[in-house]
């Protein structure tokens, strides 16, 4: 089908304005910086560990010294403010021990079992931290003696996961703000906000060193020092850069 010089025209006057559209603008500038929060903080929980570990010629009689002592602890624990619900079995093993004889005119002789080993684990978490020196000094006279280790954190760390975030948000602002200057341009307005993950990181765990059964008098006191615990926020920001 041809078209006629009079529709053709009109054909040409509907397209032209279609043709001298200017293509759509170039996105804004954008810049993404990544903003850290730390804040400090005095713990006010421990979690400890305490193993009572015993060696006898049958696992029924390691066993009952072993569930002797770890009831002995688990009982003296409110003396200190420990509630039940702050007391949990941690681990439990019990381990065959073997004797190796070494032949002098031939190979090893066949392993000999002389005896069992029992271990039991209690995990205590002491919110009172005024008496955890004296509550370890109380565990190892009822008989716990195998090392294990102390941790502290903070309870409830809302408040300083907050304040951290507020901080890691200033952290990016301020980069951003140090990068647009060095380029020449200025912050518009924000595109995206990325919450990160929240670290709280605790006092490295303090060992407890090894401890043995002995007739000797109670040590004095264990000495406790609590130090501060880190909560960290990671936070990343994209703003709109203008000229």
């Amino acid at each position: 089908m041809s078209l006629t010089p009079l529709a053709l025209t009109a054909l040409l006057a509907t397209a032209a304005p279609l043709l001298a559209q200017e293509p759509p603008p170039a996105p804004p500038s954008r810049i993404e910086v990544d903003g850290e929060g730390t804040v400090y903080r005095a713990p006010d929980l421990a979690v400890t560990q305490l193993t009572v570990m015993r060696n006898a010629p049958t696992a029924a009689e390691a066993l009952a010294d072993v569930n002797k002592a770890i009831g002995d602890v688990s009982s003296a624990m409110s003396e200190f403010g420990v509630e039940k619900r702050d007391l949990r079995t941690a681990g439990f093993q019990i381990s065959p021990q073997y004797q190796y004889d070494n032949r002098q005119d031939g190979p090893q002789a066949p392993p000999k079992l002389v005896g069992y080993e029992v271990r039991n684990t209690l995990s205590v978490k002491v919110r009172d931290l005024t008496k955890l020196g004296a509550l370890l000094d109380k565990a190892v006279t009822l008989g716990v003696n195998e090392g294990g280790s102390i941790q502290f954190e903070i309870d409830n760390p809302t408040e300083a996961t907050q304040e951290a975030r507020r901080l890691a948000v200033a952290d990016a602002k301020a980069r951003a703000e140090t990068l647009a200057e060095a380029s020449g341009l200025k912050l518009g307005r924000v595109l995206l906000i990325q919450d990160g993950a929240i670290r709280r990181e605790p006092s490295p765990p303090m060992p407890f060193a090894e401890m043995k059964l002995a007739a000797a008098p109670p040590s004095p006191r264990v000495p406790v020092e609590i130090g501060e615990n880190a909560v960290r926020a990671d936070i990343r920001i994209v703003y709109e850069m203008r000229n």
